[in-house]
């Protein structure tokens, strides 16, 4: 009966050590220390740079952290600014809605286009993809001519237009969304349908919450891209230039103007930083709890 027990009785589950040291964790920890410094830096030296009065700016050997901070270089901007016919302002708010239509615009147009290649078939779907994996290829100075050309003879050159509709049909966020809808299952799509929802209601919810992180990863690099344009190839006008153009016609300024070019500088990377701080959050919490399978 004993050896019965014996036979019956479970083996011991032997508890997993992990294969590194304390020491090989250390080693990993003091890495990516250095390494979360080393991307840092340059964020913590640009904004040190813009509350740095003149004087400090052109100090040798030059310090990272400034000994007088100030906010003159701003206040010394939006004066500078100030006298030009165009005020600053008017610079902001080309850039922010430029940025905002061409997001809004890419996001919807690749969703949609996406949505239907990754679960509908139809003749050319496949030739119409492999052209969209073309023209990732393809860089900007390559099409700059024939983007020209075809925007100049729809009439859009010297308007908003010219920089926000090429926005929406940029290949990289439709390439992105088609390839994380293609892991949507195709059943939660057919049970909505059962249920009586219609093309609009599955698209906008259940496909749009489910891929989350592919549309905003798609909006961070769309903010980067349409945020730090300087859109100085279609628009001449200078009411409807953007913020980039305004610093680089501060920059031009001379030794004088070296501080408020470094605030301009602030200005220019604090909305696609903070956009993707917020958004990295929710696209790591939305892929932790995300996983639906077939």
């Amino acid at each position: 009966m004993k050896k019965n027990e014996k036979e019956i009785k479970a083996p011991l589950i032997k508890k997993r050590h992990p294969n590194r040291s304390v020491g090989g964790d250390i080693g990993i920890y003091i890495f990516l220390l250095l390494v979360a410094i080393a991307m840092v830096f340059p964020l913590v030296y640009a904004i040190n740079g813009a509350l740095k009065p003149l004087d400090e700016l052109f100090m040798f050997p030059p310090k990272v952290f400034a000994r007088n901070p100030t906010l003159d270089n701003f206040s010394d901007l939006f004066v500078t600014m100030g006298k030009s016919w165009v005020p600053f302002s008017r610079y902001i708010f080309n850039t922010t809605f430029i940025t905002a239509v061409g997001t809004a615009g890419h996001l919807l147009v690749a969703s949609m286009g996406a949505f239907v290649l990754a679960k509908y078939e139809f003749p050319g779907g496949q030739v119409f993809f492999k052209l969209v994996q073309i023209a990732l290829m393809f860089s900007y100075y390559v099409t700059a001519i024939p983007n020209y050309l075809i925007i100049n003879k729809l009439g859009w050159i010297d308007t908003y237009w010219a920089i926000i509709i090429p926005a929406f049909a940029m290949p990289m966020g439709f390439f992105l969304m088609k390839q994380f809808m293609e892991g949507l299952p195709t059943s939660l799509i057919e049970a909505a349908k059962i249920d009586g929802a219609n093309e609009w209601k599955v698209f906008m919810g259940i496909v749009m919450p489910n891929v989350k992180p592919a549309w905003l990863t798609m909006i961070i690099f769309s903010v980067q891209a349409l945020w730090n344009n300087k859109a100085a190839t279609y628009i001449y006008s200078e009411e409807k230039k953007t913020l980039v153009y305004a610093l680089q016609q501060i920059q031009s300024g001379g030794i004088a103007r070296t501080g408020q070019a470094q605030a301009v500088t602030i200005i220019v990377i604090s909305v696609p930083i903070l956009i993707f701080v917020f958004s990295e959050s929710q696209i790591l919490e939305t892929m932790a709890s995300s996983g639906l399978k077939d």
